[in-house]
């Protein structure tokens, strides 16, 4: 028997769950464990949210997560074996500033002296700060933004009054990272990872450097679409239905609760909600005006099939002007010369740039793609035998506009992810990617486990997210 909904003041025998990415899985996975029946509705024909887009077989993402406790956790939670994680070794290539530069994660590699004796001095001391920096910055708000329920207004004045004074609440990031030509973009681009631009965003966005490099980046065997096929295999066998092809068009609500959704494929009722789609999306089903905030940044990318294994890495190869790049992203255009990502994955790749939240700005994804594609082959050459492209038009099956993370997080309070609640539907939770607390597959995960939690009255669960190496510390074997 389900437990007493916090929400909705009584227990939840049937629970919809609008949306199968990693936030919406986790949340399935916990209610059905629970002992509610689950029905999750999907727009799109699989698992996976983002990482089902493109080709049926292909994940449209890197293969590569960060913050392994979490998936330890998960699935340890779940009574199912992890699969072998290996760290990236380095975390990533960078090109084209200079002589390439692979930094080392200092909690795999054990010492920071692999990555400092690719910098000068000067350039090493700078890393070295900015990295302590991080780190301090990331331990301070973990436990209030990552890994506990959304803050109320006094935890986030008593982290303001204390910690949050040292994340330089009153400096840009751009200004922050000052670092010279090599570094100052290597520090910046962390901020894309919340759909930043990160010449808009605050200092404390810095935090995120830390995940990467001081913990790593560990390859996922076959990809974040087989982590969600193992999830939705979990999910079916403890009895969740899944509905795809399903696409939601409205929520009727009553006396402040939602009582059913109007769907592609008809009606569907249930005791309670969950939403892991775009939270903007939520709000237009509920008939709400939200007030308008920029959206943050979409992406562009490419699916590579090769015809040789390149083994697993992932690059970075930088344009001669990043400022740029946000100049043309800001005026609502693909970026000129954008900075090229690129993660190899036996005959697989996967290419990716920044682009506009705008769905209407590749008209001709073919033809932008076979340019990215061109100048890919000039600085890395590839046997590719055929591709796939993704535009923002793609990204917006999944979320408004197809901003990747939603709103942009720039400024102090726009860092800030709303919460789980709605005032306007007690009987549902907004879990995902656009709320807290935040954007990733780790983050979604918590977000979906804890957000169902609440319609379950059970206590915030952090998946182990605390339990990382300390000063000195590598972590375990993996694998």
């Amino acid at each position: 028997m389900p437990a007493r909904s916090e929400t909705s003041g009584r227990a939840p025998q049937h629970v919809a769950v609008i949306g199968s990415g990693f936030a919406g899985l986790a949340a399935a996975l916990r209610l059905a464990q629970a002992g509610a029946r689950v029905t999750v509705l999907d727009a799109l024909d699989g698992p996976g949210g983002k990482a089902a887009l493109g080709a049926f077989d292909f994940s449209s993402g890197p293969t590569v997560v960060t913050m392994p406790q979490v998936f330890r956790g998960l699935h340890a939670r779940l009574g199912l074996s992890l699969p072998a994680l290996s760290p990236a070794r380095p975390t990533t290539t960078y090109h084209g500033r200079g002589r390439p530069f692979a930094p080392e994660a200092l909690h795999v590699a054990g010492s920071l002296e692999p990555t400092l004796a690719q910098l000068s001095g000067d350039e090493g001391r700078r890393y070295a700060e900015l990295l302590a920096a991080s780190r301090r910055m990331y331990l301070d708000a973990a436990p209030t933004f990552l890994f506990g329920p959304p803050p109320t207004p006094l935890l986030l004045a008593r982290y303001a009054l204390t910690r949050g004074r040292r994340a330089a609440p009153f400096s840009t990031l751009a200004r922050f990272v000052r670092s010279g030509p090599r570094l100052t973009p290597f520090w910046l681009r962390f901020a894309t990872y919340l759909g930043a631009d990160p010449y808009r965003a605050p200092a404390v966005l810095h935090n995120i450097a830390w995940v990467e490099l001081g913990y790593g980046v560990w390859h996922l065997p076959g990809g974040l679409l087989a982590l969600a096929e193992r999830l939705h295999a979990q999910a079916e066998a403890l009895g969740v239905r899944f509905e795809y092809g399903t696409r939601v068009t409205h929520l009727g609500t009553h006396g402040g609760r939602v009582l059913g959704a109007h769907t592609s494929r008809g009606a569907f009722a249930a005791d309670a909600w969950v939403s892991a789609a775009d939270r903007a999306l939520t709000a237009g089903w509920l008939g709400l005006e939200e007030k308008p905030t920029p959206r943050g940044v979409s992406g562009f990318a490419l699916q590579l099939r090769l015809r040789e294994d390149r083994g697993q890495a992932h690059h970075i190869f930088w344009p001669a002007d990043y400022a740029r790049e946000w100049r043309d992203i800001r005026r609502g255009r693909l970026p000129q010369d954008p900075t090229l990502y690129l993660h190899l994955n036996g005959r697989e790749a996967f290419l990716l740039v920044n682009a506009p939240p705008r769905p209407d700005v590749a008209p001709d994804a073919r033809e932008y793609g076979a340019w990215l594609l061109e100048r890919l082959q000039k600085v890395f050459p590839l046997e590719v035998e055929d591709w796939y492209a993704l535009s923002p038009a793609d990204y917006a099956r999944t979320a408004r506009g197809g901003a990747l993370y939603g709103r942009a997080p720039h400024g102090l309070a726009g860092s800030l992810r709303p919460g789980w609640t709605l005032p306007q539907a007690r009987n549902l939770v907004q879990v995902g990617g656009t709320v807290h607390p935040g954007g990733g597959v780790p983050l979604s995960v918590l977000s979906g486990w804890n957000g169902a939690g609440i319609l379950l009255g059970l206590p915030y669960d952090d998946l182990g997210g605390r339990q990382v190496p300390g000063r000195g510390e590598v972590w375990p074997d993996l694998s």
